[in-house]
């Protein structure tokens, strides 16, 4: 098997010595877990959805709202330094 790197990344994985095997073969394990999950989560909602029918549009807004903060306290906005335009920042002896 042949794989093919962009040359800005061959001389990364070069210059850091890094394992690309070991590397590889532990990207390819991920990515294959990801898919089984990915399907018994479809077939886990397949079968919740056979059993107790689709969800109402305000149980799906509810969803929704949870799926949004979860996501914001995952993510919490990045503040901004108050840098003035063409002002430089320095380090305190």
């Amino acid at each position: 098997m042949q794989i093919y790197l962009p040359d800005d990344l061959y001389a990364e994985v070069k210059s850091r010595k890094l394992p690309v095997s070991e590397l590889l073969q532990g990207a390819i394990r991920a990515e294959i877990r990801r898919e089984e999950l990915i399907l018994a989560m479809e077939e886990f909602l397949e079968d919740a959805l056979h059993e107790f029918g689709e969800p109402s549009s305000e149980a799906l807004g509810r969803a929704e709202d949870l799926a949004a903060r979860i996501k914001a306290h995952l993510n919490p906005p990045v503040e901004e330094p108050d840098v003035q335009p063409g002002a430089h920042e320095t380090k305190a002896s």
